[in-house]
């Protein structure tokens, strides 16, 4: 007993990132029960549950009440999370291939190093929607290519944030590609470093942003706010500003990339 103690203080040390080993609250089932039995207006309250690691997929959550939870590495493959409370929720490991979290409150929550696709491909149709969804602080990590932010309030998010459990060995330089920020509010938002090729940001308050050191080839912020948006060492390769607010502004454009057809 005293070797394989030492065992897995030795694992957590190193950041292997063993999951927790505390049982959750409820059976899958009896979430699934509990849903279903939900009426409208009248969402199920699951909040501050221990639902980790529970299967999940495509569940119609029914705007149920979820803040404070647990949702570490729950499966959410093609569920129905809009209009759910998922603030101050962690949902960091969990499977969001084609989940929907539209209109979802997601204000400090952690989605880091979850999973979107069944392939290595990267297939964006898997991506899930957080269209106009409340994602203010929130903090995540992993690929996220093809994903859509429509209108959502971004507010002070994190986008590379450091993983919770010390999995260290990791890079924590988010893939966006392709992903869709038209018409949100990235005030103060994090991208600091991140892989954003051909990311749409049409219409965007992007006014603060944080872009040091991004990839945003053929990235295009037409018509959006740029205000004060820091680019000091990203690639602007074919960015597009065409209509932008604020492009006087932007901090460290002299420093950034392939700049030379963004003009003042």
């Amino acid at each position: 007993m005293a070797k394989l103690a030492s065992l897995i203080g030795l694992a957590a040390f190193f950041g292997f990132g063993l999951a927790p080993t505390v049982a959750a609250d409820m059976t899958s089932s009896e979430v699934t029960k509990a849903l279903f039995k939900a009426v409208v207006g009248q969402p199920v309250d699951l909040s501050s549950k221990d639902l980790r690691e529970l299967d999940l997929a495509g569940v119609d959550f029914k705007g149920a009440k979820l803040s404070d939870s647990k949702m570490y590495g729950v499966e959410l493959a093609g569920a129905n999370l809009s209009g759910a409370d998922l603030h101050n929720t962690v949902l960091d490991r969990a499977v969001i291939t084609k989940a929907n979290f539209s209109n979802a409150n997601l204000e400090n929550a952690t989605l880091l190093r979850v999973s979107m696709f069944t392939t290595l491909e990267r297939n964006i149709a898997e991506a899930p929607s957080f269209a106009g969804a409340n994602m203010k602080n929130t903090k995540l990590s992993g690929w996220w290519d093809g994903s859509n932010f429509e209108g959502a309030d971004l507010s002070g998010a994190v986008f590379g944030q450091p993983d919770g459990y010390r999995e260290g060995l990791l890079a924590s330089r988010m893939r966006l590609t392709a992903a869709n920020f038209n018409g949100a509010i990235l005030k103060g938002t994090e991208f600091k470093g991140n892989q954003m090729i051909y990311c749409r940001f049409v219409k965007a308050n992007a006014a603060g942003a944080n872009f040091t050191g991004a990839d945003l080839t053929h990235a295009d912020f037409s018509g959006a706010d740029v205000t004060g948006m820091d680019v000091t060492g990203a690639n602007l390769l074919e960015t597009k500003f065409d209509g932008a607010i604020g492009i006087a502004t932007l901090i460290g454009l002299s420093q950034a990339q392939n700049a030379s057809h963004v003009v003042p």
